[in-house]
């Protein structure tokens, strides 16, 4: 059961369906949805695709941490959903911790999450080698998902609906 009182932040990697389930989640439990990539381009006007090529990663993760800062001091609880690489900082780990918040890694196989994402897609590390690229990401970042965590979701072959639900559960 989800408190009443607290965020729910989805984390996982990309094409897992963060902004998907969020979206669910969010009617379901009639809260606002923040999806922080949603949010660093309404504040940049540009595409995350723009911002790696223009600016690159470094300055991309500095917006990543201000949303996700920004969406976590929301006074209403509110559903979050995180971009993928949140976990990589130590300050947004630090971050979820803190906050009045449930974080929930929605796991997949990275098999699953290469079906799922299209070539010059709006994901631009994943342009040269995305099934290699996901599976290092995976292997990278599982602990760090896993540390942040209160609860994991696995969602290969699973529809939102049951994603939602478990969540809830």
């Amino acid at each position: 059961m989800i408190p009443d009182d607290q965020h729910i932040v989805l984390v996982g990697l990309m094409a897992v369906g963060k902004t998907t389930v969020s979206r669910v989640l969010g009617e379901r439990l009639g809260r606002k949805v923040i999806d922080s990539d949603q949010v660093i381009e309404a504040r940049t006007g540009r595409t995350v695709r723009e911002i790696f090529a223009t600016d690159g990663e470094a300055a991309f993760r500095a917006l990543e941490t201000a949303a996700l800062c920004d969406a976590l001091a929301e006074a209403e609880p509110v559903v979050i959903a995180a971009a993928g690489g949140v976990v990589l900082s130590a300050e947004n780990r630090a971050a979820l911790r803190a906050a009045p918040a449930r974080v929930v890694w929605l796991c997949a196989d990275p098999a699953t999450l290469v079906d799922r994402v299209r070539p010059g897609s709006h994901r631009p590390l994943l342009d040269n080698d995305p099934e290699g690229t996901l599976r290092k990401m995976f292997a990278e970042r599982s602990e760090l998902y896993r540390e942040v965590a209160d609860a994991i979701v696995l969602v290969d072959n699973r529809s939102v609906n049951d994603i939602v639900e478990a969540i809830l559960r």
